[in-house]
C-alpha cells in the first residue's frame, strides 16, 4: 500500500478545481443547500454557510427550524432560507422528504452543522439520503449519525458523499476506541471508506483523506488554533462550496482540508497560534484560492 500523498500546492495542481470563466453567472458557480442549525445552536449553520460562499458557490440555500429561520435569514442575507418544524435541539425528521426534494435540484448538499440531537439528526439525514438522486453530499457533525445504524445509507450515491468526522465521531461510526483511531488514522479512514462507500476526511493534527478508489492524502498543517469551536462547521461548508462548483468529491475534500488549514495558518501568523475564532476562517479562503490560481498561472 502506497504512503499517503502529502497535500501541498504541488500535489494540488494534479487535483485542479473546475475553472470559472470570467463571464460565469451564479448558476454556473453552482447551488448548495445546507441543512442544520437549531435554537440551541444556529451558529454552526451560519459558519458553514459563509464558508460555502467563500469557497465559491454561486447560490446558497439553508434549511433549518422555524424557530431560527428568520434570524438566520437576517444573518445571512445572501441565502434563501427554509423553515421546518423542530425542537430546540433539532429539525424534525418529518422534514426529510421535503428537504430531499429541494436537494435534488441543487449541486451540493451539506447535512449536519448545528444539529444537537444526534438521534433526530440521524433519522433526518437517513430520510434525506434515501430520496437523493443528484447532488454531491457532505455529512458532518450530526449528519454523520445517519450511517451508524445503516452503513449502506449513502452507497447508492456512488461515492459522491464526503464524510468529515473527527476522531471521536469516527470511533462512534466504526464502534472502536478513540485512542485506536488516533493511533492509526489512515487505517480507520480506509475502514470507513470500505464500510460506507464514501470519501472520508478524518480530521486531526494529521488529516487523512481517502476515496473509494483507495488513494490516500494527508495534510499536517493548520496548527492547534483550528482546534476550536465551530472549526469543523467551516470545513464542511468549504467542501460543500467546492462540490457546488463542480469539484469531484475527493478533489473537494483534499482542497477543502488544505484551504481550511491554510486559513488557520494565515490567522496564526497575524494573531498568534491560538485565540482566533472559527468565524474568522472563511474570509481567508478567497485570498488563498487567488494565490493558488496565480501560482498556477506562473507555472
Amino acid at each position: 500500500m502506497n504512503k499517503p500523498i502529502q497535500v501541498t500546492p504541488a500535489s494540488l495542481r494534479r487535483l485542479a478545481l473546475p475553472s470559472l470563466d470570467d463571464e460565469a453567472d451564479k448558476d454556473a458557480r453552482g447551488r448548495v443547500l445546507l441543512v442544520g442549525g437549531c435554537a440551541e445552536n444556529p451558529g454552526g449553520l451560519l459558519l458553514a454557510a459563509e464558508a460555502a460562499m467563500r469557497a465559491g458557490a454561486g447560490k446558497l440555500q439553508l434549511a433549518t427550524t422555524h424557530a431560527v429561520s428568520v434570524a438566520v435569514a437576517i444573518a445571512v442575507p445572501e441565502a434563501r432560507v427554509f423553515g421546518h418544524p423542530g425542537k430546540p435541539d433539532s429539525i424534525s425528521p418529518r422534514a426529510a422528504q421535503e428537504i430531499a426534494e429541494r436537494a435534488n435540484r441543487v449541486n451540493a448538499l451539506l447535512v449536519g452543522p448545528g444539529l444537537v440531537d444526534e438521534d433526530a439528526a440521524a433519522r433526518l439525514a437517513r430520510g434525506i439520503l434515501r430520496e437523493l438522486e443528484h447532488p454531491a453530499v457532505v455529512l458532518d457533525a450530526g449528519g454523520l449519525a445517519a450511517l451508524r445504524e445503516d452503513a449502506d445509507a449513502a452507497r447508492h450515491l456512488d461515492g459522491r458523499v464526503v464524510l468529515t468526522p473527527h476522531a471521536g465521531e469516527m470511533a462512534q461510526l466504526l464502534d472502536m476506541e478513540r485512542d485506536d483511531v488516533e493511533a492509526d488514522p489512515e487505517a480507520a479512514a480506509r475502514t470507513a471508506v470500505a464500510r460506507f462507500g464514501t470519501v472520508v476526511a478524518l480530521k486531526g493534527p494529521r488529516t487523512i483523506i481517502v476515496g473509494p478508489e483507495g488513494t490516500a492524502y494527508q495534510y499536517e498543517g493548520g496548527g492547534v488554533g483550528l482546534a476550536t469551536s465551530g472549526s469543523g462547521d467551516v470545513l464542511g461548508g468549504i467542501v460543500a462550496g467546492l462540490l457546488a462548483r463542480g469539484a469531484e468529491p475527493v478533489t473537494a475534500a483534499v482542497w477543502g482540508v488544505y484551504l481550511h488549514g491554510e486559513a488557520g495558518n494565515a490567522l496564526a501568523r497575524r494573531t498568534g497560534a491560538v485565540g482566533f475564532l472559527a468565524r474568522e476562517l472563511p474570509a481567508e479562503v478567497p485570498a488563498i484560492l487567488h494565490r493558488m490560481s496565480e501560482d498556477d498561472g506562473e507555472g
